[in-house]
């Protein structure tokens, strides 16, 4: 599947005390990454609502490696790791500009849902579509 990888500078706001990036922050910079992601594929978010389907997170994992830290320049990827009926997990590291080691490594698990009835549904065609028009892309 495609990775599609941004860069974010961490500002003062995300830090805290000890001067290293909040470890909720990461979550927020996990979904910066997935919203690139669909938009890179061509189906944004505002999209999928305006057809009436959702995306919310069912679960979300971090495992913290090492920290960043204010002014830094992240590099944030994010790619489709599983998509199994009304599943899908959307991986992401960080990692600092320029460097190989993973800071933070996780993904988030979604479920589609028709916004109608805020139950779950199946995927979309138009989803469907482009994941497999983006499968073979890394």
């Amino acid at each position: 599947m495609k990775k599609v990888t941004i860069e974010y500078r961490v500002p003062y706001a995300d830090t805290d005390m000890m001067g290293v990036v909040y470890y909720g922050n990461y979550l927020t910079m996990f979904e910066r990454a997935r919203n690139e992601l669909m938009r890179d594929c061509g189906y944004t978010y505002s999209e999928c609502e305006k057809e009436g389907w959702g995306l919310p997170v069912t679960h979300a994992e971090c495992n913290y490696h090492a920290s960043a830290h204010y002014d830094d320049i992240l590099e944030i990827s994010a790619w489709v790791q599983a998509q199994k009926g009304v599943r899908l997990e959307i991986a992401c590291e960080i990692r600092r500009k320029g460097e190989d080691k993973v800071l933070v490594s996780g993904f988030t698990r979604h479920a589609f849902i028709d916004l109608k009835t805020f139950r779950p549904c199946p995927p979309p065609p138009k989803f469907l579509d482009m994941m497999s028009r983006h499968s073979e892309q890394a």
